[in-house]
């Protein structure tokens, strides 16, 4: 009995031991792909402003001065191209120069590093992501990273970035604490961070360790075993991938370490048995306690973390590897929270969607050709409501007014590019296409009409006009992308089909209608609206005339006006009179309707 007892008690820390392991590994894991995923979008970030042309050196040193002051860690960003016969070219680069000078290293050091480097970087231009141990020649724990930055016409990559970083924030994850030792290597199995810093900086290769070697080898992204190191001695590990250039974590630990206390017991049961056995019991059940506990909280945090909670309420109980564990979840989470504090503020002002893409990485500098479906509207008579109206309150109204038509568009899908003014112009299909882009575009008009007419309700007067506009959607071919000049860019779309939707705009105060769609709109949504056929016209740049349609609604909608003049009413619009041509300012004929 007591011999079976000692193997079951045996197994059974051998279990919670390598569950231990496998979710140390798999947090810090977390926490270290959160740190690069960081560090991939600051070097985006700070390699996208270099490519800016600063007025003067002194805005330039200003720029760079702010960045390290607040990134402390990086000590060096370079921008690649490649150079005649295979060299590597970095000509655009910053560097901390407080860095340098406190700790007396040479500036031609990180030239050295990437001349002796180079074939390691290099590989970047094949659409890798690299990541390099460079610390036994700054005299402390740094890596260097690189990956992809710009591409060319044919999506070859045609730039890359380096960045030198120091491992300060990371290597606080890889502490000895306890018994259990987690490091971290590359896909070449080169030490990247680990609880004794001479490994770090003798650029140790662990790729002989058979867990290392298993690591590399397997097709799973985690994973643990019981192996034999270089001495001899049995250790328990585990590993985790994180994603990103094949770098690991492994947290791996001695077995007769972990189990010492098994053999502990095992000789003491020979002498008392029974009260052996009792305490056996008791520690079971509150060693159990001990792993349990703090890893069932970690669990409900994680699950936390995935419902969009960042701000954790854990807090380390313990001074062991569960509880460095549980600091670096916590400074995860707060590291998730700050990203995404940064991604909402630039929401504020770009579009989500772009936003998002901006941060990755995504958005293609010069743009790319794109089928889109445009839309213009404009609120009628503006300048002649903004006359009786203090600037004040034009402000406020034009507020209250956007934020429904804005809804209107981000419900459908759409994205808006941009306001002129009291104008409005949305793109559906750019920068992403939903598939159904030209049918959510005329959606979203109609759900203006419906908006427009709940915003009426008691306006009337002066200082609360009613308010009508009109709307244009015209799709087809455009350019969309990063568009403007080196020092400040924004995303939108150019190209006819832009600009005939601003014409089919300004169509509905002639017509007397409010939503007005192109013939390319009307062949892919016939089956889905009702639409009422209008004059043919002829628009400047255009040489064939057009055929527009003034939309009165779904089909599917049993209470969508079902002619012209019950749309008119609907929506408050008296017709009087023919329709005109519109003459601009300088005389020209913006259109001209065809009597039919």
């Amino acid at each position: 009995m007591i011999s079976l007892a000692t193997i079951f008690f045996k197994k059974d820390n051998e279990v919670r031991v390598k569950e231990s392991n496998f979710t140390i590994s798999q947090v810090i894991a977390a926490k270290t792909e959160s740190d690069f995923t960081a560090i991939v979008e600051k070097l985006n970030i700070m390699a996208t402003t270099m490519l800016q042309e600063f007025k003067t050196e002194q805005q330039k040193k200003m720029f760079t001065d702010l960045f390290f002051t607040n990134d402390k860690d990086f000590l060096y960003v370079g921008i690649g191209t490649p150079g005649q016969n295979g060299e590597l070219e970095i000509k655009k680069f910053i560097y901390n120069d407080r860095f340098f000078k406190d700790n007396s290293v040479d500036y031609k050091l990180p030239v050295q590093v990437n001349e002796e480097n180079r074939d390691k970087y290099k590989r970047s231009f094949n659409d890798e992501a690299v990541v390099h141990n460079v610390s036994a020649k700054f005299g402390s724990p740094v890596i260097a990273v690189t990956f992809p930055f710009q591409r060319g016409a044919n999506e070859t990559v045609s730039s890359i970035v380096v960045g030198y970083i120091r491992l300060n924030k990371i290597l606080k994850s890889f502490s000895k604490s306890g018994i259990t030792d987690t490091f971290m290597i590359n896909g070449e199995g080169d030490v990247l961070a680990h609880p004794d810093t001479k490994l770090v900086l003798g650029h140790v290769n662990l790729i002989n360790l058979p867990i290392v070697d298993m690591m590399m080898k397997s097709k799973l992204d985690n994973g643990q075993t019981r192996y034999k190191n270089e001495s001899g001695i049995f250790h328990l590990g585990s590993f985790k991938k994180i994603g990103f250039s094949g770098i690991g974590v492994v947290s791996s630990v001695s077995e007769d370490l972990a189990l010492q206390e098994v053999y502990n017991i095992q000789r003491r049961n020979i002498y008392i048995t029974v009260i052996v056995l009792n305490l056996a019991i008791l520690i079971v059940y509150f060693f159990s306690k001990s792993l349990t506990n703090p890893i069932t909280a970690l669990l409900g945090a994680t699950k936390e973390i995935e419902g969009g909670n960042f701000h954790v309420g854990i807090k380390p109980s313990t001074g062991d590897e569960i509880g460095m564990l549980t600091e670096s979840f916590v400074e995860m989470g707060r590291g998730l929270e700050e990203r995404e504090r940064m991604k909402d503020a630039f929401g504020k002002f770009v579009n989500k969607e772009i936003a998002e893409q901006v941060l990755r990485g995504e958005i293609k500098l010069g743009g790319e050709r794109k089928k889109a479906t445009v839309f213009f509207s404009d609120i009628r008579s503006f300048t002649a409501i903004s006359e009786k109206l203090e600037p004040e309150e034009v402000v406020e109204f034009l507020n209250q007014y956007m934020t429904r038509m804005v809804n209107c568009v981000n419900d459908t899908f759409g994205v808006v590019d941009k306001y002129i003014g009291d104008a409005v112009m949305a793109v559906w299909g750019a920068p992403v296409s939903h598939g159904n882009d030209t049918e959510n575009a005329i959606n979203g008009a109609l759900m203006m009409r419906k908006e427009l007419i709940e915003f009426n309700k008691g306006r009337g007067d002066d200082k609360h006009p009613i308010i009508k506009i009109g709307c244009g959607i015209n799709t087809g071919p455009v350019l969309a992308g990063q568009i403007g000049s080196m020092e400040r860019m924004e995303y939108t779309v150019i190209g006819d089909a832009v600009n005939l939707a601003s014409r089919i705009e300004s169509l509905n105060k002639p017509f007397g209608t409010d939503v007005l769609i192109s013939s390319d709109t009307y062949h892919e949504v016939k089956d889905i609206f009702n639409v009422e056929p209008m004059q043919k016209i002829k628009v400047k740049g255009k040489s064939e005339p057009q055929q527009i349609y003034a939309v009165l609604g779904r089909k599917d909608d049993p209470s969508a006006p079902k002619t012209l003049e019950d749309m008119r009413k609907l929506v408050g619009i008296d017709m009087k009179g023919k329709c005109s041509e519109e003459v601009g300012d300088e005389g020209e004929v913006k259109y001209e309707i065809i009597e039919g």
